[in-house]
């Protein structure tokens, strides 16, 4: 009797209010007629929606926190997030799940998402949604006609509509390069603030989905003004404790030692680990659960049994977080294609639920969205505790570990970062160059940046979607780079000629170099090199070019001779599928490009005798009669003579002498049913090696010594299918490794992880140290969790972590370290103490049933299987000096010269008198301790800069104070007239972020850094791990 009396008396309630907001709407509904029907006619619902008596502009705007809905005072609040996550791509390709096509694997339309969710929405002003990818945002508002996104802005301006995260994609937080994020999350942001204004600004990220949680991210989402984060996926053990302690929610210290509390996050793991709705509360059109049944004439009526089971959950919840607010996510994957299904439950959940307040409930529920959640944690006036390190590895259960994706689909990775270094050298050369809109520069460029963006997402350089979809990942690069390869000719056109009369030749390109393969080297016998260097101080490097000659004369940009070396191409290059070439050498020599500037070189095949002797390698093939000495005037490598094998490693400048083998080994994967844990299946996310033992791979060894005046090489031949080039250019002050790995054979039915492994005999006690995202160094030990105590049941696959840009090791004792740097994401760990591992290639031949549904078992363009090929930088040296050397090398490894060709039809004196050989784009070079991060045309005659300081404290007694640097004077086409200081995002200025602060539980260990204010002469100071972000203008 009490509830149908509770239920009329709502419905009563309810009726009294309809009726009111119909008569308050009647002088509205006047005014908007005449503006209503000069709307286009296919406008035709948000024609109606205006006549139905809503208009965006009828209440005053309110977004942002002041929009937010906080609940009530003394009760339980359950802020209930309607959301959707939109893969950009995954099971299917970003354009397929936007249009909904190919349902056959996955049913999923985004564009159908947004236009259910805008028109519910439009109906109740009550009602919230967040949105996410704007990289779908982005095609469905340009698919819009002015009526729907006039329709839209108000929406966004009252709050109703709420964008979070706002990057182009959820990137991936493992396999991620930091310039990439910050580009990726930039150019959501761009769009959103152009569009929407500041009510566009997202103010809370959102990781929901992706496989682990980078302490970098958080350090990065602090300084894009962030005021949240939260994510779903947390380890097992981890939740477990922290369900019991309510730590479910704390304040990350993403750079606790380096920029402090500026980089501190409040951070939340969502409930249950998972990002959909409790069970029995699902009611997208893809779930199960039965609707809200409210009309007791009917059968199968359920609203007690779902207020009941809601109360329970509630308070279940709410025993594992502190305040007396929780957060629903009501949603999931590509769900709200049919919004008034899931708003007509929730609006009837919602009525039944606070109904029971006047039986004493103590529960509330209410729409929200995430920073209105944040916002009301922070209200709660709550001492939080904090967390320094990260969330890797991620397990699901206790033998699924998340590891395998830190190196799947090698190839790819090293893809998107290559691209990534081509993409930041053709935004500087369209700013140096002063292109205009007459050179359409800015659509090829966002072409690049957009794929860029995509490639981003935690399924894409990740490694975890189905391979037609890897193919369209690579395709869209592809695209973008021809695009941006127009851009870089265009520049040219500008910055070589010393006068404008002169039309210089088009430069070509040569992207498969790494196999040995240029069209452009190949056929001509005279042709230039305009090398590009993209980093802000003189860089030497080493071309490496495939020519059919066996001779050359090589001229620098000074018109000197330059040395060079002729290098037979391997046959193991030879034998690559991929390869079309005739080229049977490379031509080696080192260029020197100026900061952020070029220079040419000039090649011409010469017959002469003197010169071919000159410029030759010899060579020594698998007999030796005592160990190989590979050294230059800084490193010394000995090769045992019996195995082949690398046997030590001294650093000739330091008298530091290391024993050291090298070898390739592999995991066999472990082929399971994924029933439960124990019976988990590596896959495309798992890495799980059937056993502890790696194999090693050195079956009839066949070792080649070859040695000239310039480099000197060991090619090691571990199998059929295993290869090592381990080089000493001359001058150099580390080894490069250079590994071809694939078609990893499958004819034994066993999928294969394949390592490059270390051996010293340094005491390391457990401990080795990894990256995060490519900026600060995190130490890890084996066998342990800073913040639980791990029950581990995969030692291999249980200590690795993603590695971005280097991994090292150290003796403290003997003043030790040694150090790798790659070249591409991958995983790696320290499995025995004194050895180092980092996996550079896996094939798998079972699912591990965690959704992508296919074996990574990529076979190739001719289907034996994908060869790979990276590269693997080696350091030795002592703990303080070695600092210095892996950040330097870091960098030039992820921002590398840039060169291209062109056809030489005249003599170099010609071309000095018509073309600059050398040009900077800098006046002077920037301190050594600072990048120049970012350089792109943003608006008008403004211009984005980013200014990194690249070493953390105490890493270097000089390069880890703080830097300065003058905007003024600086540029050499351009001068800088002022500069407005913004977030790391760009979307806001810096004086403006008014983050919300929060009260901490364990005393602070660095004190609040403080931004030291641009100079009058526009100078800015660098702190330590600093990235600071301009809008110049230029003069």
């Amino acid at each position: 009797m009490y509830q149908y009396s509770q239920h009329y008396m709502l419905c009563a309630s309810a009726s009294r209010m309809l009726l009111m907001c119909c008569l308050s709407l009647l002088a509205v509904h006047c005014v908007l007629l005449g503006t209503i029907s000069a709307l286009p006619a296919d406008a035709s619902f948000y024609k109606q929606q205006m006549l139905n008596g809503f208009h965006p502009q009828q209440k005053t705007d309110t977004c942002g926190y002041k929009s937010c809905n906080l609940g009530k005072d003394g009760m339980i609040n359950v802020h209930l997030v309607p959301h959707t996550h939109d893969d950009v791509g995954w099971l299917k390709t970003v354009d397929q799940y936007f249009y909904g096509a190919n349902n056959t694997i996955q049913h999923a339309g985004v564009q159908y998402i947004l236009d259910s969710v805008v028109e519910a929405l439009g109906k109740d002003p009550n009602k919230r949604f967040i949105y996410v990818e704007i990289a779908f945002f982005y095609r469905w508002w340009n698919e819009q006609d002015d009526p729907t996104r006039h329709f839209v802005k108000g929406l966004v301006n009252q709050g109703r509509l709420e964008f979070i995260l706002g990057g182009w994609c959820m990137n991936d937080e493992a396999s991620t390069h930091y310039n990439a994020i910050i580009d990726q999350h930039t150019e959501g942001f761009r769009f959103l603030e152009t569009v929407f204004g500041d009510c566009g600004r997202p103010r809370v990220a959102w990781q929901i989905d992706p496989f682990g949680h980078s302490r970098e991210m958080a350090s990065l989402f602090a300084q894009m003004g962030f005021d949240g984060l939260y994510f779903a996926r947390l380890d097992y053990q981890d939740r477990a404790v922290r369900e019991k302690d309510k730590r479910m929610e704390m304040v990350w210290r993403g750079s606790p030692q380096n920029l402090g509390t500026v980089a501190d996050l409040f951070t939340g793991a969502l409930a249950r680990g998972n990002y959909g709705p409790p069970g029995g509360f699902c009611w997208d059109v893809h779930c199960n659960d039965n609707p809200v049944q409210d009309d007791k004439r009917l059968h199968d009526y359920n609203v007690d049994d779902l207020v009941k089971k809601f109360l329970a959950t509630t308070q279940e919840q709410a025993k594992q977080y502190q305040t007396n607010h929780l957060m629903w996510t009501m949603g999931s994957d590509f769900q709200f294609e049919s919004a008034h299904q899931w708003y007509k439950n929730l609006d009837k959940l919602i009525t039944y639920v606070n109904a029971q307040q006047a039986n004493g409930s103590k529960v509330n529920a209410l729409y929200s969205t995430p920073s209105c959640y944040t916002y009301a944690k922070n209200l709660a006036n709550v001492t939080w505790t904090t967390k320094e390190d990260d969330f890797f590895p991620y397990a699901h259960v206790d033998h699924g570990f998340w590891t395998g994706y830190f190196t799947s689909r090698a190839a790819l990775k090293g893809y998107v970062r290559w691209t990534n270094n081509f993409l930041q050298g053709v935004k500087q050369l369209d700013i140096l160059s002063k292109l205009d809109t007459m050179d359409n520069s800015e659509i090829k460029l966002r072409t690049l940046r957009q794929a860029m963006g995509v490639a981003q997402h935690h399924d894409a350089v990740s490694g975890t979607e189905k391979q037609h979809v890897a193919y369209d990942y690579a395709m869209r690069l592809s695209e973008g780079i021809s695009m941006c390869q127009e851009v870089v000719n265009d520049a040219y056109k500008k910055l070589l000629p010393k006068n404008n009369s002169a039309t210089p030749p088009v430069q070509m390109f040569c992207t498969l170099t790494n196999i040995s393969m240029c069209n452009v080297t190949e056929l001509l016998k005279r042709f230039t090199v305009t090398v590009y260097n993209p980093i802000g101080r003189p860089v030497t490097t080493w071309l490496r070019l495939p020519v059919q000659g066996s001779a050359y004369t090589v001229i620098g940009p000074d018109g000197k001779n330059v040395p060079a070396q002729i290098v037979p191409v391997s046959k193991r290059t030879k034998s690559i599928p991929e390869r079309k070439s005739p080229a049977n050498y490379e031509l080696v020599f080192h260029v020197s490009p100026p900061p952020l500037g070029f220079a040419t070189y000039f090649v011409s095949y010469n017959s002469a005798l003197e010169v071919f002797k000159q410029q030759q390698t010899q060579e020594k093939e698998n007999v030796f009669y005592q160990d190989m000495d590979l050294r230059n005037e800084h490193i010394s490598l000995i090769f045992d003579q019996t195995t082949g094998l690398l046997k030590q490693m001294t650093n000739l400048d330091k008298q530091i002498t290391i024993p050291l083998q090298h070898e390739f080994k592999y995991y066999q994967s472990f082929a399971g049913n994924n029933s439960k844990g124990i019976y988990e299946a590596s896959g495309a996310y798992i890495f799980r090696p059937n056993g502890t033992d790696a194999y090693p791979l050195k079956t009839n060894m066949v070792t080649k010594f070859m040695q000239g005046i310039l480099v000197k090489e060991v090619h090691q031949t571990f199998s059929s299918w295993t290869t090592l080039v381990t080089r000493l250019y001359q001058g150099a002050r580390h080894v490069e490794m250079e590994w071809t790995v694939g078609p990893i054979p499958i004819d034994d039915n066993q999928g294969k992880e394949v390592i490059s492994h270390f051996a010293t005999d340094l005491k390391t006690n457990g401990i080795f140290y990894t990256d995060s995202n490519g900026r600060e160094i995190l130490q890890r030990k084996r066998n342990f969790r800073p913040t639980w105590k791990l029950n581990q049941t995969e030692p291999v696959s249980g200590n690795y972590y993603p590695i971005n840009s280097r991994i090292y090791i150290r003796d403290e004792t003997k003043n030790v370290q040694l150090t790798v740097l790659n070249d591409r994401s991958q995983g790696g760990s320290s499995i025995q103490d004194g050895c180092l591992e980092i996996m550079v290639h896996r094939r798998n031949l079972h699912d591990d049933s965690l959704g992508v549904g296919e074996p990574l078992n990529e076979t190739g363009s001719d289907g034996k299987g994908l060869i790979v090929r990276g590269k693997h930088y080696l350091v030795l040296d002592d703990i303080k000096s070695s600092g210095r050397v892996h950040r330097d090398l870091a960098e030039q490894l992820f921002m590398a010269p840039l060169p291209s060709f062109s056809d030489l039809k005249m003599d170099f004196q010609q071309w000095i008198k018509q073309y600059n050989t050398m040009w900077s784009g800098l006046k002077q070079k920037l301190p050594d301790n600072v990048h120049l991060l970012t350089l792109e045309q943003w608006s008008g005659t403004t211009v984005l800069l980013r200014l990194e300081h690249f070493y953390e404290k105490g890493e270097d007694d000089v390069l880890s104070k703080p830097a300065v640097v003058s905007l003024k004077g600086l540029f050499t086409p351009f001068d800088v007239s002022s500069a407005v200081e913004l977030n790391l995002g760009a979307n806001q200025k810096l004086a403006d972020m008014k983050r919300l602060k929060w009260m901490y539980k364990t005393q602070l260990s660095t004190p609040e850094h403080v931004v030291t204010p641009i100079g009058d002469d526009l100078t800015v100071q660098l702190q330590p791990m600093q990235i600071r972000t301009f809008q110049v203008t230029l003069a």
